[in-house]
């Protein structure tokens, strides 16, 4: 059930490691504003996916499967292509593809423990998802060290090329992101609706703005837990955001606390 997000953090932690160097390889300086394409998708998609998984029943792959199966074949699709982007535009075009796709696997990925587990068992699964995302984290990040000292491949390029390393990394990923999303999406049985029916019947009767409308209304009538968090979220992503800003964006590395100056003793 859970091990598809094996393959959804490999997508995230390639792209955290390795984006920004791709970018600044194609002659991009606005890094930061390249980044906006993450908080945006995540933004927008997450919760139309959500609200599109909640009223979606298909007859063979259930509720939230399609949603898995595409984001998963989108995002490794744009894992292939990003490391052969020729033009700045083209990678920055791949990381909102990239994002967008991960958010539609993602998002349902989190529903489906709610699905199929009992209250009970519940923090067992989320639990195991956590465990998911921390190895995907950790071997996606060190693939590029391990194409370079393990297998000799080349993790430096002409000015203007993307290392092999990187490349081959990003390969991995892709394959690895599709192969892990597809082992949950086969060996996974999600159950239909009581009564399917009137659960079509319902869906019929809502629209676009309805769905807007009980988005917006959710915010307001969360309960007080779900705010405390998306306040410690909020902080959370404002430090990672200025982290990719701080380490990866060269033009502003002499102006901000010397930064430079200080890793010239190391």
């Amino acid at each position: 059930m859970s091990f598809g997000f094996l393959g959804i953090q490999f997508g995230f932690a390639l792209q955290n490691a390795n984006v920004s160097r791709i970018f600044e390889t194609l002659g991009g300086t606005e890094i930061a504003l390249y980044w906006l394409a993450a908080p945006v998708t995540g933004l927008l998609v997450q919760p139309i996916i959500g609200y599109m998984s909640d009223r979606t029943w298909h007859p063979t792959l259930g509720r939230r499967r399609p949603f898995f199966l595409i984001g998963a074949i989108m995002a490794s699709l744009a894992l292939l292509i990003m490391p052969n982007a020729s033009v700045l535009w083209m990678a920055v075009g791949m990381l909102w593809i990239l994002d967008t796709s991960i958010n539609i696997s993602m998002e349902p990925f989190r529903a489906l423990v709610g699905d199929l587990l009992p209250s009970s068992q519940r923090t067992m699964g989320f639990a195991t998802q956590t465990f998911f995302i921390g190895v995907g984290a950790v071997v996606a990040s060190l693939l590029p060290y391990i194409f370079t000292n393990w297998f000799g491949i080349a993790n430096t390029a002409p000015e203007g090329m993307i290392p092999d390393s990187v490349k081959w990394s990003f390969y991995v990923g892709g394959v690895v992101f599709f192969s892990a999303v597809l082992w949950t999406v086969l060996r996974t049985k999600e159950y239909p609706p009581e009564d399917l029916e009137e659960f079509e019947a319902e869906n019929r009767s809502k629209g676009f703005l309805d769905g807007v409308k009980e988005t917006v209304m959710g915010i307001f009538s969360m309960p007080k837990t779900m705010l405390q968090l998306a306040v410690v979220q909020f902080f959370l992503l404002v430090c990672a955001f200025l982290h990719v800003d701080l380490h990866y964006q060269r033009p502003y590395q002499p102006c901000i606390w010397h930064y430079r100056s200080y890793l010239r003793p190391l």
